[in-house]
């Protein structure tokens, strides 16, 4: 196990308390023509991984695609419904099991939903699944609430004091320079809210904002979809599907799966994995 699944491992161990005393787990095989991706499934999030587990041990995700490709975002599948013809408006849903533990750090696997103008209970849909490929961040960048600070920044240029910084934003906007402009935020962001006395800040452990400044992932998505599991092998897998040509975000070549379920000792699954339970407090 290279040095970087080892860190991953140990920040995750961190981030979550979801071992119960159970000395047997599954072991979930996602088996792909790039490979396989091996995973385990979060015990505080017992719907998600019952359904999950039931789905994979009927043979339910067997031939199901990963349909919905975007590179250094997340690969999508797991359209099992779908598959089967099921009517969309038919299609069986899962209460939200969103715990503020589990956040889109690399190699996550959490469920797809529809948006929340229709699914305000962020209910998750019944078999399609997502694995999380995403980006390094920074604290900085992290922790910043970027729609409150959006907001707040327009109010904050009303003042008379703020004449330069609204030249300046204005100039970065017509020139279409975004990645400045991101900047010229961030580096104003306490400012703001010390002025304006706003929060303009997302509350982070420290164990998550290293995760996310050495693994990378999609934080964005962060308490808004149920993260249900993570991959204990085959990263490496899941690059090489974001890699793949796409049109519309779907793979030129299907890209299959075929999923299986070992029952395992857990003692066992961090033996071969490398995979640390975490200690339940």
């Amino acid at each position: 196990m290279n040095q970087k699944m080892r860190v991953l491992f140990f920040f995750l161990s961190v981030l979550s308390f979801s071992a119960c005393g159970k000395d047997k787990d599954y072991v979930v095989t996602i088996s792909t023509r790039h490979g396989e991706i091996k995973a385990i499934l979060f015990d505080d999030a017992p719907e998600h991984k019952s359904n999950f587990l039931s789905l994979a041990e009927d043979g339910r995700f067997d031939s199901t695609q990963f349909h919905r490709v975007i590179q250094g975002f997340m690969v999508q599948g797991g359209d099992v419904f779908g598959k089967e013809g099921l009517p969309a408006q038919e299609w069986p849903t899962l209460p939200a099991e969103i715990n503020r533990k589990h956040v889109h750090i690399k190699g996550m696997l959490a469920a797809a939903r529809q948006g929340d103008n229709i699914n305000p209970q962020k209910r998750s849909n019944g078999s399609q699944f997502y694995i999380v490929q995403g980006r390094t961040y920074e604290e900085l960048e992290l922790t910043t609430d970027f729609p409150a600070l959006q907001k707040a920044v327009f109010q904050f240029m009303q003042l008379e004091s703020q004449k330069q910084m609204k030249e300046e934003y204005s100039r970065l906007f017509a020139e279409g320079k975004m990645d400045s402009l991101t900047q010229l935020l961030l580096s104003k962001r306490d400012e703001i809210a010390k002025t304006l006395s706003v929060k303009l800040t997302k509350d982070y452990t420290s164990a998550q904002v290293k995760a996310y400044a050495e693994l990378g992932g999609t934080p964005h998505l962060d308490f808004e979809y149920t993260v249900f599991g993570q991959v204990i092998q085959g990263l490496e897998v899941v690059d090489k599907i974001a890699a793949e040509k796409t049109a519309r975000e779907v793979p030129l070549e299907p890209v299959l799966m075929k999923v299986t379920v070992e029952k395992m000792s857990r003692k066992k699954i961090e033996k071969e994995f490398g995979y640390v339970y975490p200690v339940v407090q």
